[in-house]
């Protein structure tokens, strides 16, 4: 029963840090995919699907390498700050196109762009998590 209780707590908890990571990417970024998907945005879509993606690699790692549920909460929210903070230094070092405007025009090259560069970064965060 004890196995189980932590399953579901550290289920719930890296649940709630990736709809948090997740609505923190919407609020600090410039573009609001949500409402671009719901236009039928597909380049927003891929960018906001690789965040997801991204997102849940760091939190597997921070919760797989974790040595008690607090330090899953600090290490899993340092990852999101650390991937939202790589997003604007993606942004930074693309200065032949602009991210934002060109998800906001449906660019879907960037959106895929986006989505690949946000799985590798995810991937990179959580090997620096696996101390």
């Amino acid at each position: 029963m004890e196995l189980l209780w932590n399953f579901l707590t550290y289920f719930i908890v890296g649940l709630g840090l990736l709809i948090v990571g997740i609505l923190l990417f919407e609020v600090t970024t410039k573009n609001k995919e949500f409402k671009l998907i719901a236009e039928g945005n597909k380049a927003a879509a891929y960018a906001l699907g690789g965040k997801v993606i991204g997102l849940s690699i760091v939190l597997y790692a921070s919760i797989a390498n974790s040595i008690s549920l607090y330090d899953m909460v600090v290490w899993g929210a340092v990852a999101i700050v650390v991937q939202i903070l790589a997003f604007y230094i993606i942004e930074w070092l693309t200065p032949k196109f602009h991210i934002t405007k060109a998800i906001d025009e449906d660019n879907q090259a960037v959106g895929l762009f986006l989505l690949f560069v946000s799985i590798a970064l995810g991937l990179t965060i959580a090997g620096s998590l696996t101390y």
